[in-house]
């Protein structure tokens, strides 16, 4: 199995995880972090209880797709207990697989008139 099939056979992603993986390629994030950045990219339409994104960053970290980071930053608060979570290569190739995967989609939804097609800003 080469690297490309390894990758497919993630796909389709669940929206929380690309949500996670997107925010992720940032940077290194703690958990309340990758919350409030959720929140905010979704303009408060997803919103992710701490309890149900540690299980989802368990998975993906079972997965290969992040890391928790050896280093623990001490973020704003001044709180060195938070773990920090890092996408790996990997993960960042899963994301990519699956963008190019929903830019396909949107496509097809345009040559059926589900959706207009987007013109290029001037």
């Amino acid at each position: 199995m080469d690297e490309r099939d390894s990758i497919s056979q993630h796909l389709p992603l669940k929206p929380v995880d690309l949500l996670v993986l997107m925010v992720l390629v940032e940077g290194d994030l703690h958990g309340y972090g990758i919350v409030k950045q959720i929140q905010k990219r979704s303009s408060g339409q997803v919103r992710l209880l701490p309890g149900n994104l540690y299980g989802v960053i368990r998975r993906m970290i079972e997965l290969g797709w992040l890391a928790e980071c050896e280093r623990r930053a001490v973020d704003e608060e001044g709180d060195q207990r938070r773990r920090y979570y890092r996408i790996t290569e990997f993960g960042r190739q899963v994301a990519a697989a699956e963008a190019s995967r929903l830019r396909q989609v949107v496509r097809d939804a345009e040559v059926y008139k589900l959706i207009e097609t987007e013109q290029p800003s001037r």
